[in-house]
């Protein structure tokens, strides 16, 4: 016997959480969530009803629910996402919010780049947002790299960001950019939460880079920002919640002035930066 919505949304809800349940139950019947409390006795479709069991019991498992309805919102946006990409997070809303205060002290042409792009999220924000600026997004792995490439078709703004692949500043040997940022990986080799929630599903690779405190790739890139800043350029890095000391550290010796951290809304140091002179 087919199950009703609200059946079938309860038994959901038990199984995984009513937040969690109500999207996926939402996804699988196409419609947004307002329409499950305003049709409680719909009757579900064999395939509906068998597309609802197949989510929850994915979750249940663990697998992230950006995965699986492949998309997450950030900066009111939605992107495309999968196992090839880190999931987009709020806490990153705090390097966009950085990047753009940057340049709205920049004219018209500000240059922009992005390292890791991943899913694009960051420089398609910045492009969005600043359709005036010139971005460019870097990502060693071509599976992400098509990913972001997909999403700025999808949000308009492809013939806006060049998109190049190498790792870090490898694909933009010899240039120079008015901003440079980055969510890097930055979380230590050993931490436990990389066996822990969605984490253990997302690509290692875009969360750690087998460093033992997760700042080799930080370090490459503040070692490279000299090189690859304009003058009066910045560099503004995402970084791990208890590595604000050592990354202000790494920008003070590589000759970055104006350093700053910046809190996300949760008063967590997440962003840090500095100018070039």
């Amino acid at each position: 016997m087919r199950r009703t919505l609200r059946a079938a949304l309860g038994e959901a809800i038990e199984a995984i959480g009513r937040v969690d349940a109500q999207v996926l139950v939402a996804d699988a019947l196409g419609v947004d969530r307002a329409h499950l409390a305003a049709h409680p006795m719909r009757v579900l479709t064999e395939s509906e009803d068998a597309k609802v069991d197949l989510l929850v019991a994915q979750r249940a498992i663990g697998l992230p629910v950006a995965y699986l309805v492949g998309k997450r919102e950030f900066y009111g946006r939605d992107f495309t996402v999968g196992p090839d990409v880190l999931i987009p997070r709020p806490e990153t809303e705090t390097l966009v919010e950085a990047a753009l205060a940057h340049l709205a002290g920049q004219g018209a042409g500000a240059t922009v780049l992005d390292l890791g792009t991943g899913s694009g999220a960051i420089a398609i924000t910045l492009a969005c947002e600043r359709p005036d600026a010139r971005v460019t997004a870097t990502e060693a792995s071509p599976a992400a790299l098509a990913v972001a490439r997909s999403n700025a078709k999808d949000r308009g703004c492809a013939e806006r960001i060049e998109f190049a692949e190498g790792e870090w500043y490898g694909a933009v040997a010899g240039r120079a950019f008015d901003l440079v940022v980055s969510n890097p990986p930055y979380v230590a080799r050993d931490d436990p939460h990389l066996a822990q929630g969605d984490l253990r599903f997302e690509p290692r690779s875009a969360l750690a880079d087998g460093s033992v405190d997760g700042l080799a790739s930080i370090r490459a890139i503040v070692a490279g920002a000299r090189e690859h800043l304009n003058p009066g350029g910045s560099l503004l890095l995402e970084h791990g919640y208890d590595q604000a000391v050592k990354v202000a550290a790494l920008l003070a010796a590589a000759g970055l002035r104006e350093i700053v951290s910046i809190a996300d809304l949760a008063g967590i140091p997440r962003v840090a930066g500095g100018k070039i002179g």
